[in-house]
Order: structure tokens, then C-alpha cells, then sequence
């Protein structure tokens, strides 16, 4: 029989929602990897998010299904939703065992979810939904829940075709003219949104306005801090958005 330190340590190998074993994890090794974190908002202390952090009620919810690279890497945006809509949920992805929570959400009625991914391919033309869908949910007294792939593009192309328990649920491609305003990685596309991105989109264009508002801000705010510890810049000026964010702490 195992003692109870080789228990201990057996179990903190395993994902906590699923008993799954944890896949390796990759020592962050990017530049900047020595910098002083903030526990709290794991930005570089330098330029610290946290007093721009401002809640924000949404009548949608967003689910993140997240590949297990994306969870250790400072500039990844899914935990900007969070912060902001405490009721988003986080999963980690794996190719053969599915988050139990997850599809104990996916079975309960009072939720309707919509997987956002682009209607670019024919196998799954009608599954597709447009925006009008997130309100007729609404009107049928359920929650419309964003499920987002959150990983780069091939990642998040992997998850919607090896993921069985998201084959039947409607697709709802994002449609924005919106471009990226992304610092922190290159995109492929100015067209390609980061998560927070994709996320204040869906809120605004469902009318969850305010709430979309206090995410972009945030967004924003990040985006501006990371960038400029970057380069060892302490911002002293306030932006827009900083002003903003902070007037609404003090409401």
C-alpha cells in the first residue's frame, strides 16, 4: 500500500475536474521568464494589473476549453474573462478523456451553447447559427453559453475535430470587422482576434454591452502593461482605459 507523501504526490500529477493524468508541463523558458510576477494578475510587477480590475455582470456566459500548452503562458487572454465575468468556466482540454464538468454542463437544459468556430469548411454547414440564435435562447428563458477554443488556430482546429461531445452543437462563427489589437504574439491575420477579443465581440453583439465595454478596457489595459514591461517601461501615465476602469471601481 502506498503511504500517504506517495499519494500526495500521485494525486498533484493528475488534473483536479478530471483524474486525468497531467500532460507534461513546459518550463517557461520565453524572454521575460525571470521577471518579478504579481501572484495575483502573473503580469511583471513593474506594471501590475490588478487595480484595473473591474467585475462585470453578462446575461451570457463564456466557457473556455483550453489546450493544456496555453494554461502556463503569461500572454494567454482566456484568464482576462475570467477576471472580469466570474462566472466563466475553464477547461482543460485532452484528446481522449473530456472534463466530466463540462459534459455535466452540456447535458443540463438550462444552458444553450454555441461552439464559436468559422463556418469554413462543408461537413458541418448545418450546424451553423447566426447571432440571432444567442436571442432566441434568451427568449427560451436559457443561458447562451460561447464555448471558446482557446489555443492558436491549429490548436483550437484540433479541439472542434477531436472533440465527439461538441459534434452536435450549433457553430456560431464570428462575424467583426473588428481587427486584432493584439501586442504580445503575431498574428497570422490582423482578422485573427485573441481570446479576450473574440469574447468582447460575442458580449457586444449578443447585448451583454457593458459588460463587453469593462472586458475591452481591460484588455486593453493588459495589452498596454505587458508591452511595455517588455521593455522595462513603467507606465506613469494614465490611459483611457485605465480612467475608466478605475472611476468604475470607485462607483
Amino acid at each position: 500500500m502506498p503511504d500517504s507523501e506517495t499519494s500526495s504526490a500521485v494525486s498533484s500529477e493528475r488534473d483536479p475536474a478530471t483524474g486525468y493524468p497531467k500532460p507534461p508541463s513546459r518550463e517557461f523558458k520565453a524572454r521575460g521568464s525571470f521577471v518579478k510576477r504579481c501572484t495575483g494578475c502573473n503580469l511583471p510587477v513593474l506594471n501590475c494589473l490588478c487595480p484595473y480590475r473591474v467585475e462585470a455582470q453578462s446575461v451570457a456566459r463564456v466557457w473556455l476549453l483550453t489546450h493544456s500548452l496555453e494554461h502556463n503562458k503569461p500572454t494567454n487572454t482566456g484568464r482576462l474573462i475570467g477576471d472580469v465575468l466570474t462566472e466563466t468556466q475553464v477547461f482543460t482540454w485532452y484528446r481522449t478523456t473530456p472534463d466530466e464538468g463540462l459534459l455535466a454542463l452540456l447535458a443540463d437544459e438550462r444552458y444553450a451553447p454555441f461552439v464559436i468556430f468559422p463556418d469554413d469548411q462543408p461537413d458541418y454547414a448545418d450546424r451553423v447559427v447566426n447571432i440571432e440564435a444567442v436571442q432566441e435562447a434568451k427568449v427560451q428563458a436559457r443561458i447562451p453559453v460561447f464555448i471558446i477554443l482557446d489555443g492558436t488556430w491549429r490548436q483550437a482546429r484540433r479541439i472542434f475535430r477531436k472533440s465527439p461531445y461538441l459534434a452536435n452543437l450549433p457553430v456560431l462563427p464570428l462575424r467583426t470587422q473588428r481587427e486584432t489589437r493584439y501586442r504580445l504574439r503575431k498574428p497570422a491575420s490582423s482578422a485573427h482576434l485573441c481570446t479576450a477579443e473574440v469574447a468582447i465581440e460575442l458580449l457586444r453583439q449578443s447585448g451583454d454591452v457593458n459588460a463587453a465595454e469593462v472586458l475591452d478596457d481591460y484588455f486593453e489595459v493588459f495589452n498596454a502593461s505587458y508591452a511595455a514591461s517588455r521593455g522595462y517601461h513603467k507606465l506613469h501615465e494614465l490611459s483611457p482605459a485605465m480612467r475608466r476602469l478605475l472611476e468604475r471601481r470607485e462607483a
